[in-house]
Formats: C-alpha cells, structure tokens, sequence
C-alpha cells in the first residue's frame, strides 16, 4: 500500500489516500477537470463506464462504495450520486439496498 495526497477542492487541505495495486476497488486518483464543458459527474460516469468495459470492475462484483468514490475523486456526494445514477439509467449497474452497486 502507499499514500497518496489530494486537495479537497472546496477546503484547498490536503486529504489522505491510501492506495493498494492490484486491487479493482483502489484504481488511482479520478482526474476531474472542472472547466470543461461536461459537468463532474458526466465526467465521472464515463471513468466508471470506461473501467466496466475494461474489466476493471466485472459483472456481478460491487463498485467501490460512494465514500471511496468521493474521497478518490474529490466530488460531493450529490455529485458522485448523479454519477451513479446515470449508470443505472443505462443499465450497466443496479443498486441493490444496504449492499451496494453491482455492475450487470
């Protein structure tokens, strides 16, 4: 495992990230450019699609938890909800309650 650092977008503090290789849930830091011209969490749905079609996170197995999404990606939790949301509008998870989001 490693430590990483970021800064929180709204607070400039850094915060700590540990990252652990070769695990699918601990994949690197989210880059996130908040001047383009897709909003964050449009731009945090293609990452998540992007690692489903790679196989980074395979059917049937659980994405990583909304707090691990927030503190790798620096989003709100709003935010990385809409992300989500909009995978499961287009089907490639489903939510199951007080488990988590599995990819189909």
């Amino acid at each position: 495992m490693r430590l990483e650092y970021a800064r929180g977008r709204d607070t400039g503090r850094a915060c700590a990230i540990w990252l652990s290789p070769g695990r699918a849930r601990n994949t690197g830091l989210v880059q996130i450019d908040h001047d383009a011209a897709e909003f964050p969490f449009v731009q945090l749905a293609a990452i998540l699609r992007a690692r489903i079609e790679d196989g980074t996170y395979q059917p049937g197995r659980r994405i990583p938890p909304m707090t691990e999404l927030e503190a790798e990606s620096g989003l709100s939790p709003m935010t990385v909800r809409r992300a989500i949301k909009l995978l499961i509008d287009e089907g490639l998870v489903k939510t199951v309650p007080g488990r988590g989001t599995f990819v189909r």
